[in-house]
């Protein structure tokens, strides 16, 4: 491994963090209004009916599949009795489904912009980069995880994972992520270049939760007088 990609490894990740955090601080604090989603809902509607809960669901599961993948050691899966060939086929089979899904979700989210005037001229550039970075890490995504069908030395398990792991707890491994396959590489510095970006665009949403309407008094509707 070079000293220019050590340092890639070891540094840039906390690079990616600091700007995500500042960003979002920015974002809150000067750009409050501006947390939001931009809904396109009135100008279309049919398509985003089935395009937004595909994406999300789809979404939801391969967080949660990164999320095990990353943080919870070989070790952990082994003392519960899931053997390595099972978790792998269980990751393979369920996170490619989930990559598909929201591949597709994407894809129809995106024509849906490109066919309806209405709503391509509400998207605006920073909306386009956004589209196109995050489509780069899903089609990654997936692509990485149809490569894992053919065994390979470089399983993400015993080099990303630790790496991740290591950064959380500021100990980065790069000796271990130099160890991964150039695909795993790939998609994980796209999946930086997103992180990087979330704080500047509408993903922030994902950030938001509506807990004030549960506790906020209630409407209270009165019919004009006559």
């Amino acid at each position: 491994m070079t000293w220019g990609e050590s340092m890639l490894w070891v540094v840039g990740p906390y690079v990616t963090i600091m700007v995500f955090v500042g960003g979002l601080i920015w974002r809150y604090r000067y750009d409050r209004f501006g947390w939001t989603t931009r809904s396109s809902e009135l100008y279309e509607s049919p398509l985003l009916r089935v395009a937004s809960p595909l994406f999300h669901y789809a979404l939801l599961v391969v967080i949660v599949w990164h999320v095990i993948g990353l943080l919870i050691p070989m070790r952990w899966t082994d003392a519960i009795g899931v053997s390595d060939e099972a978790y792998h086929v269980n990751a393979l089979v369920w996170g490619g489904l989930a990559g598909l899904g929201t591949l597709v979700g994407l894809a129809l989210l995106i024509y849906r912009r490109r066919t309806h005037g209405p709503v391509f001229l509400a998207t605006t550039a920073n909306d386009k980069t956004m589209y196109a970075v995050l489509a780069a890490a899903i089609v990654s995504g997936v692509v990485t995880t149809a490569a894992g069908f053919v065994p390979s030395e470089a399983n993400y398990r015993t080099t990303v994972a630790p790496w991740f792991r290591g950064v959380l707890m500021l100990q980065p491994d790069a000796a271990a992520m130099g160890h991964a396959s150039g695909l795993y590489k790939v998609h994980t510095l796209i999946g930086m270049a997103l992180v990087v970006l979330f704080p500047f665009s509408r993903l922030v949403h994902a950030l938001s939760a509506p807990l004030g309407y549960l506790f906020r008094p209630y409407i209270v509707y009165r019919r004009r007088a006559r």
